[in-house]
């Protein structure tokens, strides 16, 4: 199996539908690495997952203004964390992010994460999204270590998912 994998997603159904799929692939302890230009539905995907989670998605906002947010209310524990307002790395780390990030407790999801890629574990799933069109979307999946790429494995094997490869 490839440590990368590209879904299409042609309209927010899909997009939905794809979040519910990673929701089913993973556990506490991975730490999901999103980056995309703005518009990109990366806090859509994050409202699906935690959704699937069982997470009221009233609370699931875009967390640019207030850095993170907890949701506790659904099957898995989530810490979102959105980095684009962030200075540096060093600011990331000040708000506590390491005791998530470290945490086989907690489901770390990281909008933006490229400005904070230095100090994210080794082992993460990143997906990067772009904007094709006006209601579609690109996913591309890299798993970069072993828990990773068990959950890409899992989606792989997923049926119904829009395999873009």
């Amino acid at each position: 199996m490839t440590n990368k994998l590209t879904l299409i997603s042609r309209n927010e159904t899909e997009t939905d539908a794809f979040g519910r799929s990673v929701a089913d692939c993973i556990d506490a302890g991975i730490v999901i690495a999103l980056n995309g230009q703005l518009g990109s539905g990366k806090t859509r995907f994050v409202r699906s997952l935690c959704a699937a989670l069982g997470i009221d998605t009233l609370q699931v906002t875009s967390p640019t203004f207030v850095i993170l947010q907890l949701y506790t209310d659904g099957r898995i524990p989530v810490a979102h964390f959105d980095s684009y307002r962030l200075a540096d790395s060093d600011e990331f780390l000040t708000i506590g992010a390491d005791e998530y990030l470290e945490s086989d407790d907690w489901l770390c999801l990281i909008e933006w994460a490229d400005r904070v890629i230095d100090v994210l574990p080794a082992d993460r799933l990143e997906i990067t999204l772009w904007q094709t069109a006006e209601t579609c979307r690109e996913f591309t999946l890299t798993a970069t270590g072993h828990r990773s790429l068990r959950v890409l494995e899992q989606l792989q094997r997923c049926e119904g998912l829009n395999n873009g490869q």
